[in-house]
């Protein structure tokens, strides 16, 4: 058996994180949380995770902004980001995909649409 794939959560909702959380762990990933962008950025440095899951509208750096500077990191830019965003116009997830994520889930979602998603993203 391979090792558990880890998975970084930026979110400034605790119930979403705690969600997120609760989803990924029952499907055996490991889960790391941050509750805004920097902290975000450095947890990323720190784990390396397989993906990160990053909410969109965050006070101070917004998902986007994490994204491009996940894409533009020579240490971070395979890591896969997934967006999370309440904002479902085609706009939106036009700006997310510019921005370098890979995936885009809108709130709220289900759990099976998140793990089809992180799998997705992860090849699992």
């Amino acid at each position: 058996m391979s090792h558990s794939k880890m998975v970084l959560i930026i979110d400034d909702n605790d119930d979403i994180r705690r969600l997120l959380r609760m989803t990924l762990e029952f499907e055996d990933f490991d889960v790391v949380e941050a509750t805004h962008g920097a902290e975000g950025l450095e947890m990323a440095h720190l784990r390396r995770p397989d993906m990160i899951i990053c909410d969109v509208m965050m006070p101070g750096m917004s998902g986007h902004e994490v994204c491009q500077a996940v894409t533009m990191d020579p240490e971070l830019t395979g890591i896969p980001v997934l967006m999370l965003s309440a904002l479902d116009k085609k706009t939106d997830v036009d700006q997310a995909r510019d921005a370098g994520a890979r995936g885009y889930l809108t709130k709220p979602f289900s759990p099976t649409e998140l793990m089809h998603a992180v799998r997705h993203l992860v090849g699992r």
